[in-house]
């Protein structure tokens, strides 16, 4: 997110995503680091003990995963794509490369929940900014390392 107030925009999916790792962080993850702790305090000598500092840096990382994961939350708004005759957040698209002539398929969704390699783009990236509002059969341009790459939007579905 760029800007601290702003709202965070996510598809249910999303939100029940985020949910359910803040409540594995706080219950099972918190449980297993002071186990971890404990264990690392009997073997005595805390400044020369690796376990017991590397058990601290974990605790230390996921406590700050909690409090991100609170702050997302409490910014969330969540979208529910229903409009399958132009792309927005949420949207399932099916694209051509008019380059390759190969078929591609994304979802549209928030930077936290994107994830390339499921195919889901954020509507922050240069794609899926080019994406949002377009309609099936308009042609994009998007910038990449390699040049300039079209594409044809082919369908939008909402699910």
């Amino acid at each position: 997110m760029s800007n601290e107030n702003e709202e965070l925009i996510l598809t249910p999916e999303g939100l029940e995503e985020l949910k359910a790792e803040l409540e594995e962080l706080k219950t099972v993850k918190r449980k297993e680091l002071a186990e971890r702790l404990k264990v690392a305090i009997s073997y005595g000598d805390l400044k020369e003990n690796s376990e017991y500092h590397s058990a601290k840096d974990d605790q230390s990382f996921m406590e700050t995963r909690i409090l991100q994961l609170e702050r997302m939350l409490t910014k969330a708004r969540v979208v529910k794509s229903t409009d399958s005759s132009a792309i927005g957040v949420g949207s399932f698209v099916k694209l051509n490369d008019m380059e390759f002539k190969e078929i591609v398929e994304y979802r549209v969704v928030s930077p936290a929940e994107a994830d390339v390699q499921n195919n889901k783009i954020s509507y922050e990236s240069p794609l899926g900014k080019e994406l949002i509002g377009k309609t099936v059969g308009d042609v994009i341009s998007v910038s990449a390392p390699m040049g300039v790459i079209q594409y044809e939007v082919l369908e939008i579905r909402t699910s």
